[in-house]
């Protein structure tokens, strides 16, 4: 018997399509035998189309989630997987976070050709992040730096 494929939607970043074929493997693997074909379809989001300005001057977390909830409300997909970290703190009405995948490695990394960590900056010194979370967690740890977006 011929089923209709279960529409799984995600963006196309490579993390966000890591996520997806993880998710559909882990999907087909407990559904077993009878699994349907899982497709995975991507859609691009406000976020991804915005690259001339920090995202946080244009509406933030919802700039990469928008569509893909409303091809979930529209029937245009059956389930979708994302980031936590760019989920809203408001689901629209009808949708839901259901399951979670395992958290993978949550440290964040410093690049510098200067100077091996952080804690080796000069007072004064400029970071540059784009990442509000990151902008704050540096600010926390070295209110002496000066943190720009980037």
């Amino acid at each position: 018997m011929q089923t209709n494929p279960v529409r799984l939607g995600t963006r196309g970043s490579p993390l966000a399509l890591a996520q997806a074929h993880e998710v559909r493997d882990r999907l087909a693997a407990a559904w077993g035998a009878d699994a349907p074909a899982i497709e995975i379809v991507v859609i691009r989001t406000s976020g991804d189309r915005i690259l001339d300005r920090p995202l946080s001057e244009v509406g933030g977390k919802g700039l990469f989630t928008k569509e893909i909830e409303d091809a979930l409300l529209a029937g245009d997909i059956d389930l979708a997987v994302h980031s936590s970290k760019d989920m809203p703190t408001v689901l629209p009405d009808g949708l839901v976070l259901d399951h979670f995948l395992p958290r993978e490695d949550v440290r964040d990394v410093f690049v510098s050709r200067r100077y091996a960590s952080l804690a080796e900056r000069p007072a004064g010194a400029v970071v540059g992040t784009a990442s509000l979370r990151r902008q704050a967690l540096v600010k926390r740890l070295r209110p002496d730096l000066e943190v720009v977006t980037y």
